[in-house]
């Protein structure tokens, strides 16, 4: 799935070791998921809108749209 999350980490300058260290995953999810070679579970992406203060739908585009 397409997504904003590499576009959020950098607006609020974060590495991607801050942010997954605040999201409680590893570095490599957070590398695989901007990489979009891993879809995070619906409660892990809730957890990354809702640490930017973002909807859903801002960070994830859902491939029909």
């Amino acid at each position: 799935m397409k997504n904003k999350v590499k576009v959020y980490r950098a607006i609020h300058d974060l590495t991607q070791e801050e942010l997954a260290k605040e999201l409680g995953v590893t570095r490599q999810t957070i590398i695989a998921i901007e990489k979009e070679k891993y879809d995070p579970s619906l409660i892990l992406a809730f957890k990354i809108s809702k640490f930017f203060k973002v909807k859903i739908e801002d960070i994830f585009i859902y491939p029909g749209d």
